[in-house]
């Protein structure tokens, strides 16, 4: 789907200013309402908007430990492993993954030794032939998508 400078600048302001309506939206962008509602259905409808609502922190939530944990899977039981990572409520990613394991998950703890129980409880998943873990240190790019939504924009010539 082609991005074009509305809604690149649609984009922008529901990523700087969440909170905001969509009638001020239109008056920022100086266009109707009915416009800019088209455009964030359509946005939606494609796939380019895919959730909303509030970003939450796990440290915040009493999780300040983040690991990615690479889990090995025996073969023909991903989707077995898969299913059964939803359930651990400290897992908030899961992905399929090529090269150093099967499986890249995004874990959050309240310390080091929660960290421990949680990979112990993957290790003793049917499917789950070896876990390996990385614990971040700190943060040095948060996630953005706004960098992303400004190239493609300006790659289609319009921003």
């Amino acid at each position: 789907m082609a991005v074009d400078e509305l809604d690149t600048r649609i984009l922008r302001l529901l990523i700087e200013q969440p909170r905001t309506s969509v009638r001020e939206y239109a008056r920022i962008l100086g266009v109707a309402r009915g416009t800019v509602q088209a455009r964030i259905d359509r946005l939606e409808r494609d796939g380019v908007i895919t959730a909303t609502g509030p970003v939450l922190s796990p440290a915040a939530l009493g999780h300040p430990v983040l690991a990615f944990v690479h889990v090995e899977v025996t073969q023909g039981h991903l989707d077995e492993v898969g299913d059964a990572l939803a359930a651990v409520p400290e897992i908030v990613e899961a992905f399929s993954i090529t090269g150093g394991g099967d499986l890249l998950t995004r874990v959050v703890a309240r310390d080091a030794g929660h960290l421990e129980d949680v990979i112990q409880r993957l290790i003793q998943l049917p499917g789950v032939v070896r876990t390996r873990t990385e614990i971040a240190l700190r943060e040095r790019v948060a996630h953005r998508l706004l960098p992303l939504v400004e190239a493609v924009g300006r790659r289609s010539g319009t921003v």
